[in-house]
């Protein structure tokens, strides 16, 4: 039986990234898998190199800094059928024309909600535990604080209220069962008895705010969860609740938050803002009831050779003729990240 011909394959993402995403086990493996040149990483579909790669390039593995995919890429690469995507969403990658045109995309959006859970479960428990603050009265105190200052400090029954059964949200339930937590759940997609297996208590959005010490968003960024949290909605926040976004600022009213939390009747821990990143003239920085951190929630370092790995698997399945594992559908770009 003759041997099937490897697919071409072309990297297009900033390059910085590639050493991470595939070191040389990884690099090996794709090499095995498909025709790549490793040399040629593609940032911009318009200049004359990226045209000769694209010609002949049947997959796209895609990363941080690829340019977005439209029907003039769809041109310059005919024979184009799957994209790989070694990062999370999509959404703002792919065009309308490769949906339309029946292009296999995937992503390793799944492994990158892994380390978002990780970071968001580890503020929870630093929130609970109310260390930003104690950190702050350390360092102007330099004692100990008094049993009244950590009367209501603990994580023993604390009502984590989470905002979405994203694959992060998922995520983070699954690692909140095994504490003496209370958890709740709004998604409006997910009905009780869904709710019940991941361990939460569902609840409408504004009697999770009013119910819960601490609030994680775990939405998707789309039209139906623009500014949720409006001013209205932030005022149901029991006082010295805490906020914790690694999702998208855009869910959020900037200037109801900072507002909130100037006033310090909320406290805050922001991996996500709007804008991003925040004015330098902006007061969240310098604030001591917020800890506000640069994107870093996601997958960093060494967790990006996990998303590589699910790239290298995808391709794997795609050359053994497999479905994918990790394939996007354009009908759920409605309700997901």
């Amino acid at each position: 039986m003759p041997s099937v011909q490897p697919p071409r394959a072309v990297f297009a993402m900033d390059p910085v990234h590639l050493p991470l995403l595939f070191p040389p086990p990884l690099m090996a493996r794709l090499q095995e898998l498909a025709e790549l040149d490793t040399d040629v990483v593609v940032q911009d579909f318009t200049e004359p190199s990226a045209a000769a790669a694209l010609a002949g390039a049947e997959v796209l593995i895609t990363g941080w800094g690829c340019p977005h995919l439209d029907e003039e890429v769809l041109a310059a690469a005919p024979q184009l059928h799957t994209v790989l995507h070694a990062a999370g969403s999509v959404r703002s990658l792919v065009g309308e024309a490769l949906w339309a045109d029946g292009v296999t995309i995937c992503s390793a959006v799944k492994g990158n909600a892994l380390p978002v859970a990780e970071y968001t479960l580890a503020m929870i428990l630093l929130a609970g535990k109310d260390a930003f603050a104690h950190r702050e009265r350390y360092r102007g105190t330099h004692a100990y604080p008094s049993p009244a200052e950590t009367a209501h400090t603990g994580n023993l029954g604390r009502r984590v209220g989470v905002i979405g059964a994203s694959r992060v949200g998922r995520r983070l339930l699954q690692l909140l069962q095994p504490l003496d937590l209370t958890v709740a759940l709004y998604d409006p997609y997910v009905d009780a008895g869904e709710a019940a297996a991941l361990g939460a208590e569902l609840l409408s959005l504004e009697e999770l705010l009013r119910s819960s010490d601490i609030i994680s968003l775990h939405a998707p960024d789309i039209p139906e969860t623009y500014r949720m949290l409006d001013h209205d909605r932030l005022a149901l926040i029991r006082d010295g609740g805490v906020l914790i976004n690694t999702s998208r600022g855009a869910l959020v009213d900037p200037v109801a938050l900072t507002d909130e939390l100037v006033s310090g009747r909320l406290s805050a821990v922001l991996d996500v803002t709007e804008p991003e990143p925040l004015p330098t003239a902006s007061p969240l920085y310098a604030l001591p009831n917020v800890f506000l951190t640069p994107h870093i929630a996601g997958s960093l370092g060494n967790e990006l050779e996990r998303l590589g790995r699910i790239v290298v698997e995808e391709l794997e399945r795609l050359v053994a003729g497999l479905p994918p594992a990790h394939e996007v559908r354009h009908a759920d770009l409605a309700h997901v990240a």
